[in-house]
């Protein structure tokens, strides 16, 4: 048996989940804040925990990637944010570093724009078609339904719609493996996030630093998720936008059903209402492991830890090809403008 851990590096809280084997050894979430805060948090948990290989928090991704390996262009990569960009990344960077120099058994993930199951033409002119943590979230899906359904890991099919506090993002996985995606920054209107946002608009505002990229959703109407609920002008577009996210990826897969994660749909009434105007394939929650605190990608990271150590579910890993996974999320862009930054960081 082997002792491993999941992060989920969340817009609110960063979630810890461990397993031993399939026993739930670890189920504490800390706010992001405190995380930035304190860059020793997360180094204490692991060594605690005494874990044996732990799935750290891999943002855009990076073909799986040992913690001794990384340098200043995956830290960019798994970011993202120019050297310019006023936000900050100390805290990450430094709890990485720290990490890195106690030699802690900790690994990185691709996103789903990395894997070799995703066809290449659907990743042109995209760099968000899924971050590593939503890639996490599909692991568990396929772990699910294969429980729920009493079917082999490479004969499940579904849409995963995760419905995060930051973002809204869709993942579809056919015959066990993932094969087209929406991310958080080019879907529709999430709670924090605007999605995707119209070129023109983009064109209009100019030079924007990423902190752009948090703002503009339902969450400006709003103010808070328990709210949501009574603004029929908000509810409808953050609800229709998730379905046009599920309902896009129905190219790339037949759904057996749509399996929903995520904080903001856990808002009363929000499920039972995207049940309501989503009513052509089955919707039910992922149910996962027995948690109290950590949310579905950080149970799914476990997952992933747990099958790249030996463990119970390298079947699993082996049927989603994350250890193939190749390239980098800036590899499909076609436009001649996207040179000058990878050789800026050596991409």
């Amino acid at each position: 048996m082997v002792r491993v851990i999941g992060i989920d590096p969340g817009t609110r809280s960063f979630d810890f989940c461990g397993l031993d084997d399939n026993r739930v050894i670890l189920d504490r979430s800390i706010s992001t804040r405190d995380i930035i805060n304190d860059p020793w948090l997360m180094q204490d948990v692991i060594i605690k925990t005494g874990a044996d290989l732990v799935v750290g928090p891999s943002g855009f991704g990076v073909p799986l990637t040992s913690i001794h390996d990384i340098g200043e262009r995956e830290l960019f990569l798994m970011s993202l944010i120019k050297k310019e960009d006023k936000r900050s990344t100390l805290g990450m960077r430094q709890s990485i570093i720290q990490m890195k120099q106690s030699g802690l058994p900790v690994f990185f993930l691709p996103g789903v724009i990395h894997l070799p199951t995703v066809p290449d033409y659907r990743k042109l002119n995209k760099i968000d078609m899924g971050t590593a943590d939503k890639l996490c979230c599909a692991a568990l899906g396929i772990y699910d339904q294969s429980l729920r359904l009493n079917k082999n890991y490479s004969k499940t099919s579904f849409i995963m719609l995760e419905m995060g506090f930051g973002y809204t993002a869709a993942v579809a996985v056919k015959n066990g493996a993932v094969v087209d995606g929406i991310g958080g920054s080019t879907g529709n209107i999430g709670f924090l996030s605007m999605g995707g946002m119209d070129a023109e608009l983009a064109y209009l505002i100019g030079g924007f630093d990423k902190e752009l990229i948090f703002r503009g959703g339902v969450e400006t109407i709003t103010k808070t998720p328990e709210t949501l609920m009574e603004n029929e002008n908000a509810l409808s577009a953050y609800l229709e936008g998730a379905i046009k996210d599920v309902l896009q990826l129905t190219v790339s897969v037949e759904p057996e059903e749509i399996l929903v994660s995520g904080r903001i749909s856990r808002v009363k009434g929000l499920f039972d209402e995207l049940k309501e105007r989503l009513d052509s394939v089955p919707v039910r929650r992922i149910e996962g492991f027995n948690v109290k605190n950590v949310k579905e990608a950080a149970q799914g990271a476990a997952l992933v830890a747990n099958g790249l150590a030996g463990g119970r579910y390298e079947e699993l890993i082996d049927i989603m090809r994350i250890k193939e996974a190749k390239g980098t999320s800036l590899d499909y862009i076609l436009l001649p403008e996207i040179e000058n930054l990878r050789k800026d960081y050596g991409i």
